[in-house]
């Protein structure tokens, strides 16, 4: 069998197991059951569940979020994204990402706790950078310097948040969710204006260092009366 053979089977193995395994976790989370329950569901082998997740459910939960990632950057570069404001790129990012998760709502609260243990604490926050920085990175971010990491840092605050309301959320449609994101981003945005007003404000004032400059220069000069 070719590399790419290899490769495409064990991608179908994935999605038929993810789609499987979905209405389970709702109800047993993300673990072994779950998995096992996939396999005699997709009438697949146990052997099939090792190939295709070597590391079990949790590289299951892993595919889930990474599929999910993927279908919001698909969706993120459908719309007009260069005749959108800025704010409204990262709440449509938000928004598409969560919308194509509501029909497997309970089974994201059951990631959520798995991935809320302490030791998969660097594996959640991992996950959660990748998530914020792909919707940077649809929107045609290319900053380099500290605003690329400011931007991520922020966005997560603003995607976990929202996260968290989204999933207690039992308004018609989530409205009050899209309202909640609203705020937070719009908190956001007033936080980057003060910062750009005070960097414009530091600007306009004397430099400490080259004062220091200045001031240990006339040390060194001969006093005179």
């Amino acid at each position: 069998m070719s590399e790419t053979g290899s490769t495409d089977e064990i991608g179908d193995l994935r999605a038929q197991l993810l789609d499987a395994a979905l209405p389970h976790a709702t109800f047993d989370g993300w673990t072994e059951s779950t998995l096992r329950h996939a396999v005699r569901d997709a009438g697949l082998e146990p052997l099939d569940a090792y190939r295709a997740f070597p590391g079990g459910a949790d590289d299951l939960l892993q595919y889930y979020l990474d599929s999910a990632d993927r279908q919001m950057v698909s969706d993120m570069l459908d719309l007009d994204l260069e005749n959108m404001r800025i704010r409204d790129k990262i709440a449509a990012g938000v928004r598409l990402r969560l919308e194509a998760a509501a029909p497997h709502k309970e089974a994201v609260r059951r990631g959520l706790n798995h991935m809320g243990l302490p030791h998969r604490a660097p594996t959640a926050m991992k996950s959660l950078y990748r998530t914020v920085d792909l919707m940077w990175r649809a929107i045609g971010d290319t900053s380099t310097d500290f605003n690329f990491y400011s931007k991520r840092a922020l966005l997560a605050g603003v995607y976990g948040s929202t996260l968290l309301y989204w999933l207690n959320d039992r308004s018609e449609n989530h409205e009050r969710t899209w309202a909640f994101l609203d705020r937070r981003i719009g908190n956001v945005m007033q936080i980057e204006k003060a910062k750009a007003q005070f960097k414009g404000a530091g600007a306009k004032l004397p430099d400490p260092f080259r004062i220091g400059q200045r001031l240990a220069a006339r040390g060194r000069r001969p006093f005179r009366v």
